[in-house]
């Protein structure tokens, strides 16, 4: 019994001493964490001097952002304060190199002159200032060249360089390019603020904080370079964006705002099948009428689509079995409804009597007509499809700051007699660029709506600390024969519709062009010759196998504005440059070819620079052995599977031959004889105006015609 009573009193003393422990412990984190300040004794004998000292954070360094091809949109900078304590050098060291240290100051740091720095050390020294400062912000680059120089490569504590002092600045390499989907993180006294891809995916790209100790001298706290904890720098965050279509986007818009003198615009470009944003540009008009981007427009600005949205009004009317294509309808200038509202076709056109396909390839305004005889009395049917295909909701972007789409429905204040026709052609509805385009890229994905996604992966080193898959919103919006209808009109509309100009001869496109009356600035519509527009062109390519969806919306005011000849160009120009740069579409030139083991073509020139070469290739060559001839100067000439080398002529008191050469060797041939070259064309010399033989004078001028 007493035995196990010691036992048990054992066990409770082992328990009771854990957990001393464990309170120990948590106390002195808490004590480090608290970044209280203590007091450490330096010096020996009775000289020792208290210097306070304090824990602080570490900052990591923050992630980067990167396109898929890991090409940095976002980098943190690093840029280091220089301070020096002029105190610890000895003298001699000191008056052997502080003129030199000081001339090589001013060479990296011009604000102040070799004399200046060298006062202003010196004058530091003899007051005995420990922490004078260099320079504040100089770069990496710099803080590693200064550690070369006089007096600071003798090491921190024999030289006095004090370089630990760094500060990270978040820089986009690129400028404009994408800028405002990127984004920023801040936070202040009021909060958060989180814009893009940086706000987004604050918490990956932060890190955590680690912990150093600071030293208080008597003009603040400075670094001691001692690190109590290692900072976790923050993961890097691989987008979707491909840098190479961002560019051709941002360069095609830009042209055309400039060209337009429009007041904004956007771009973006989507994986069809996955959903993934391969680019996106907002430009703005700014004060001094140049394009910036200030908002992102594409993501955060909802406006009245105009034609783009006719697709949607067919899809809800064609699933509701209200319609069929080729039924026909008689057009008119204009469409009255209730005796005083009219909706005007564009340049007041008549096109006659026509089928509904006909219609939208012509983007004619008796598709309003066309569902308002269909759903007059029973609009809540037509609203209902409409947001049965996600036309009423947010797609849940990762990038904040997406508005909900206008959606009236019957019966609400918003709703009024006209509302039904004009829905049908896009109007009294306001979606984002990227909802229109989301539901065009369902149907050009056969139906399934993806969710426009930013990021492919989120890693950190070589550990992939998150990877996004697509994500299906809806797995179809529509009926197969509902979508083959209306994917034969979009392609309509490109052969033979508004946008026939626009097709390219490499491949087919889809899409629909919309121009829509939108209020100015001032919340109104303008007068004639000031009315503001948006004209918009959405559509996917290649039309046999889509790979990827695009819509362009710009906004300007004045006459001609069109979807077609403003939005469709831009769209055309994108297309033919991505098709153009993308490896899918093209097969390698040498494809199916068997390899040839035959000697390439070689001009003649040098026999060292010739033999060099030959054999960095592998390639087979050898003297003709008829000639025998080992000069240094040879004509070349393929033979199966090496190069023979065969004697010329290149004399040194007569004209050269040079016939057959490089410009560069014929130049140096000519010029060594005391005479000059002119050349004319490229490639290989094939004409020399004074003949090979011909006695050499001094100052003489030779033309030299190259052909290739």
């Amino acid at each position: 019994m007493k035995e196990k009573k010691e036992i048990l009193w054992r066990a409770y003393l082992i328990y009771i001493g854990f957990i001393i422990i464990m309170f120990i412990v948590i106390g002195k984190t808490f004590t480090i964490q608290a970044e209280g300040v203590k007091t450490v004794l330096v010096g020996g004998g009775n000289g020792k001097e208290k210097i306070p000292t304090r824990t602080v954070k570490r900052i990591p360094r923050r992630g980067e952002v990167l396109d898929i091809n890991r090409t940095p949109l976002v980098t943190s900078v690093s840029f280091f304060d220089i301070h020096m304590d002029p105190t610890v050098c000895s003298q001699e060291a000191f008056d052997a190199n502080i003129m030199e240290l000081s001339q090589k100051l001013s060479g990296i740091f011009p604000e102040m002159s070799a004399r200046e720095y060298e006062t202003h050390i010196r004058r530091g020294r003899q007051r005995g200032n420990r922490y004078l400062l260099i320079k504040r912000k100089a770069t990496n680059e710099q803080r590693n060249r200064l550690r070369t120089f006089p007096i600071f490569n003798l090491g921190r504590n024999k030289g006095g360089l004090i370089d630990l002092e760094e500060t990270i600045i978040r820089k986009r390499p690129h400028g404009e390019l994408l800028k405002r989907t990127l984004g920023y993180y801040q936070k202040n006294h009021e909060g958060e603020l989180r814009v893009g891809i940086e706000g987004a995916f604050h918490e990956y790209l932060v890190g955590e904080p680690g912990l150093e100790i600071e030293q208080q001298i008597s003009t603040g706290w400075k670094k001691t370079g001692q690190i109590v904890k290692d900072a976790v720098e923050g993961a890097n965050v691989i987008t979707s964006f491909d840098k190479g279509i961002q560019e051709v986007a941002h360069n095609e818009l830009l042209r055309q705002l400039k060209s337009t003198n429009a007041k904004s615009g956007s771009v973006i470009v989507m994986d069809v099948k996955t959903g993934f944003v391969k680019a996106v540009v907002n430009l703005t008009q700014a004060a001094d009428g140049d394009y910036y981007e200030l908002y992102n427009q594409a993501i955060g600005t909802k406006e009245v689509p105009g034609s783009t949205f006719k697709l949607a009004a067919l899809m809800a009317a064609l699933e509701d079995k209200k319609i069929n294509i080729n039924d026909s309808v008689e057009t008119a200038t204009k469409y009255t409804y209730y005796g005083k509202n009219t909706l005007n076709e564009a340049h007041n056109n008549y096109y006659g009597r026509v089928t509904i396909k006909r219609a939208f390839e012509l983007s004619s305004n008796v598709i309003s007509r066309v569902i308002h005889n269909a759903y007059r009395n029973e609009p809540e049917t037509f609203v209902n499809r409409l947001r049965s295909f996600g036309l009423g909701e947010p797609l849940g972007l990762d990038i904040l700051g997406e508005p909900t789409p206008t959606l009236y429905s019957p019966g609400s204040k918003n709703w009024s007699g006209i509302s039904l026709p004009w829905m049908a052609v896009g109007y009294e509805v306001q979606l984002t660029p990227m909802q229109i385009l989301a539901f065009y890229n369902a149907v050009a994905n056969n139906g399934k709506m993806v969710k426009p996604q930013f990021v492919k992966e989120i890693v950190r080193g070589t550990e992939v600390v998150k990877s996004f898959k697509p994500i299906v919103l809806r797995e179809k919006i529509c009926s197969d024969a509902t979508l083959h209808i209306l994917q034969d009109c979009l392609e309509g509309v490109m052969k033979t519709g508004t946008g026939k100009r626009l097709t390219s001869s490499y491949f087919e496109i889809a899409g629909k062009t919309g121009t829509a009356e939108i209020l100015n600035d001032d919340m109104k519509y303008g007068a004639k010759g000031e009315k503001k527009y948006l004209a918009s062109f959405v559509g996917y390519f290649p039309v046999q196998d889509p790979m990827y969806s695009c819509i362009v919306s710009i906004s300007a005011s004045g006459e001609n504005i069109y979807g077609a000849t403003v939005s469709g160009t831009v769209f055309s120009a994108i297309a033919n440059k991505v098709y153009a740069g993308s490896l899918k579409y093209h097969k390698a030139i040498n494809e199916g070819r068997s390899k040839v083991y035959t000697a390439p073509y070689s001009k003649d020139g040098n026999r060292y620079d010739l033999q060099k070469i030959l054999k960095h290739f592998g390639i087979r060559y050898e003297q003709d052995p008829k000639s025998g001839s080992t000069d240094e100067w040879v004509s070349t000439r393929a033979n199966e599977e090496k190069i023979e080398f065969h004697q010329r002529y290149a004399g040194k008191k007569t004209v050269p031959n040079v016939v057959g050469m490089s410009a560069k060797d014929a130049v140096y041939l000519i010029e060594s004889t005391g005479m000059s070259a002119r050349v004319v064309g490229y490639g290989k010399v094939s004409k020399q105006t004074v003949p090979a033989g011909t006695p050499v004078f001094r100052g003489g001028l030779i033309e030299l015609t190259l052909e290739r």
